[in-house]
């Protein structure tokens, strides 16, 4: 009973703390901010933030990999699909993960955050061929898909960014089929 409740104060120790840092970086760069200031917001001592986290880029480190986590995993869901309404599916849900957790991506995306994220991101989509695998064979000579999926992941990232900046007005649904026709103008399988 000891062990899960520690785990339930871990939990929340962690979060608390990964708000805060969110919280924080609303107004004010990332390469600013304190661990003073970070304790102070998250209303817990220093010592409790060291024995979860080396320093602040480490906690930053951490929201950025649960982030990256989830995204490879539902890619992978989706690693075998390519018709159009399954792709569409895909775009939904990382709209709706995106949408759901505005608050902290909207911050790592934006001029207060860590532009390595928005690299990883990126090379990770990249590396990943996660684009390039959804373009048809035939209307793109191969040598040139790369130069298609840097445009198209850069494109969505920008989109991505303006959407949450502007409180996500277009809905879901509706922002995934405008990607879709920005990026494949009707292309897809």
């Amino acid at each position: 009973m000891k062990e899960m409740k520690l785990d339930r104060k871990t939990r929340y120790t962690r979060k608390v703390l990964a708000d805060s840092l969110i919280e924080l970086m609303r107004d004010k760069p990332f390469t600013k901010i304190t661990i003073r200031e970070l304790c102070e917001n998250a209303d817990i001592n220093r010592t409790t933030f060291y024995a979860h986290y080396r320093d602040p880029f480490d906690l930053l480190r951490q929201i950025e990999e649960e982030t990256l986590g989830y995204i490879e995993d539902m890619l992978n869901k989706y690693d075998e699909k390519r018709s159009k309404r399954e792709i569409l599916e895909m775009v939904e849900e990382i709209l709706g993960f995106i949408a759901n957790n505005s608050k902290s991506l909207q911050v790592l995306l934006s001029e207060n955050g860590d532009i390595g994220f928005q690299k990883k991101l990126f090379r990770h989509f990249m590396l990943k061929e996660q684009v390039m695998k959804y373009f048809p064979k035939k209307s793109i000579r191969e040598e040139t898909k790369e130069y298609w999926s840097v445009y198209v992941i850069h494109g969505a990232i920008g989109l991505v960014q303006y959407w949450l900046k502007n409180d996500m007005v277009v809905p879901v649904p509706e922002l995934a089929r405008i990607l879709m026709f920005l990026s494949w103008r009707g292309e897809l399988r």
